[in-house]
């Protein structure tokens, strides 16, 4: 076992010693040595009950012939952090999470390990993580939440609070109101309901095949969830005990060029995040697979887009997914639509579970084909999310087409610009933003920013004021999986690096085509090269000793912004 290094031999006695001071005995010298590296955190709503599920984890283990041992990682809970500096964290704290796994298996050279995510940059910074360790992983997240009701009926979610904001700041909804809706957003424990970057991201443990079936929709603080644990703890240690599955089983057999496939295949057809292709990069990178935003629109123009969830469509969350066959119901549906060719999901993909993905899929059917359409019917037939290009965005930017109005695919607006996310939320709340405006939010990248804030606050300070299909906004920053609209990321080159949104000025036009996949500055290349002359980056002044440092090696979005290793 690859924990021998630890407990065998006389030179080992020290070591021994000390895990004995940790409750082991003898016969524990021969089990194979399990990490669970768990996000416990009680600040986040979807992870502050994860300290009971690695109790259930670490039993299971026990009773089938392992020894669990759990670490935890940091989170940060973007909800939370929104809207002020706190956010400048959110990003990076994805690099620390990967460190943080390398570094406790490798130190104690554990032999295989079981990741308890559940949000965010977490579940991606632990696949990053669990990529450079390579030894068997079963990934198991915490479940999504419930979505919230009001006493009317109304259907809420974590959006519904932001949008509400705005919504009151115009006047169109009583304090009272607000209040309600405050109330009762988040009713439980769970990942946010809707189709945010955290069930994005669980959703894509399940169509990498690192997961078992129903990680990515089976409710929070559930019977059915907690069963989940169970097999996951059962299988891991089963690998682990056996030398040949160990090796089978190890991680990059599992995550490698086919899953970084498949998982695009189902994030174009359930619409996921845009932040879900800015973590698909760098676990592709960290994965050694050959992957690009080119990629992204050649898989997007063969998948149909076959289910729409918040925010998208306001009334359908992650547990209606589950009703209606869960994420396996999706991946058999896509496999059909080129039946009569090769599909478009690699069907031989193993999965860590034994069987291949096509085995895992093939009886999953659509129970609610008004929640989980049939390809012949879907919302398009194109993939949810889009790459643009143009001179705006040489390298590329983002966009969820899933949550686009029609009358916002073909757009042409006049610039109000803002050089910092807080410079547009006072700028929107001030009415500095009409109808036929393209909002510009810039030096918020990965580098720039530092650390690339999500914009959910002024995205739903537009919705909330009734602009949502009006108004554009562009950025070189990144959005929540809450937003929905006209809203372009992921901006690449940034502004601090010397991209084209650094030279836009108020009033000039920009042109925006989901057709054409276009993102263009209507400015005469004349007097972009006087601009470009006399420009000066904008330098923030970054406090924080580890932002500066990310800041220092950082890669653009179009890159994963994944950190440098090599100076």
């Amino acid at each position: 076992m690859r924990s021998d290094i630890v407990k065998k031999g006389y030179q080992r006695a020290p070591h021994r010693s000390l895990l004995r001071a940790t409750g082991l005995k003898d016969e524990d010298f021969n089990k194979p040595f399990i990490g669970i590296a768990n996000s416990y955190i009680d600040i986040i709503p979807g992870h502050f009950f994860l300290n009971r599920y690695a109790q259930i984890i670490k039993e299971e283990i026990r009773a089938a012939g392992g020894v669990p041992f759990e670490f935890n990682t940091i989170g940060v809970d973007d909800g939370i952090a929104m809207g002020h500096s706190g956010m400048l964290y959110s990003l990076p704290s994805r690099e620390l999470i990967a460190d943080s796994i390398e570094t406790m298996m490798n130190a104690h050279s554990l032999d295989a390990m079981i990741c308890i995510p559940n949000c965010d940059k977490i579940v991606p910074g632990m696949l990053m993580g669990a990529l450079r360790v390579n030894v068997p992983t079963i990934f198991v997240s915490g479940g999504p939440m419930k979505a919230g009701k009001l006493e009317d009926g109304t259907i809420l979610d974590l959006n519904s609070a932001f949008e509400a904001v705005g919504a009151f700041a115009e006047g169109k909804i009583s304090e009272k109101r607000l209040h309600e809706i405050e109330c009762n957003a988040c009713p439980g424990g769970g990942s946010c309901s809707g189709m945010f970057t955290a069930n994005s991201m669980n959703t894509l443990c399940e169509a990498m095949g690192v997961a078992l079936p129903g990680n990515g929709t089976i409710l929070a603080l559930s019977k059915e969830r907690e069963e989940l644990l169970r097999k996951a703890a059962r299988r891991i240690v089963e690998i682990a005990l056996d030398e040949q599955k160990t090796e089978q089983f190890r991680f990059r057999n599992i995550l490698n060029k086919k899953a970084v496939h498949n998982a695009f295949v189902v994030d174009m057809a359930m619409g996921g995040s845009t932040n879900t292709i800015l973590h698909m990069l760098a676990i592709a990178k960290e994965a050694e697979v050959d992957f690009n935003l080119d990629s992204i629109n050649a898989i997007a123009s063969k998948v149909a887009h076959i289910a729409k969830i918040a925010p998208a469509l306001s009334t359908i969350h992650m547990e209606d997914i589950n009703r209606a066959g869960g994420v396996s119901a999706v991946m058999n549906e896509v496999a059909k639509r080129n039946a009569t060719q090769d599909s478009i999901l690699y069907l031989d993909a193993l999965t860590i579970t034994g069987e291949t993905l096509g085995e895992r899929i093939k009886n999953a059917e659509i129970t609610d084909c008004e929640v989980i359409r049939h390809n012949e019917n879907a919302y398009s037939q194109v993939g949810g999310l889009k790459i643009l290009y143009g001179n705006l965005a040489q390298e590329g930017a983002v966009l969820k087409v899933a949550a686009v109005a029609e009358s916002m695919k073909e757009f042409e607006g006049s610039a109000v610009c803002f050089n910092s996310q807080d410079e547009a939320i006072k700028g929107i709340a001030g009415g500095k933003v009409k109808a036929g405006n393209v909002v510009v939010i810039r030096y918020e990248g990965p580098k720039g920013g530092p650390g690339m804030q999500e914009m959910l606050a002024p995205t739903s300070m537009i919705m909330g004021m009734g602009l949502g299909e009006s108004v554009a906004l562009i950025t070189d920053g990144r959005f929540s999986g809450a937003t929905r609209g006209g809203c372009i990321g992921h901006i690449s080159p940034e502004a601090a690096e010397g991209g084209l949104i650094a030279l836009i000025e108020d009033g000039d036009k920009i042109a925006i085509s989901v057709s054409k996949g276009t993102l263009e500055l209507l400015v005469d290349s004349k007097i972009i090269e006087s601009r470009r002359a006399q420009w000066k980056p904008i330098k923030k002044e970054i406090k924080s000793k580890w932002l500066k440092r990310y800041s220092l090696l950082v890669s653009n979005a179009a890159n994963g912004a994944v950190l440098k290793t090599e100076l």
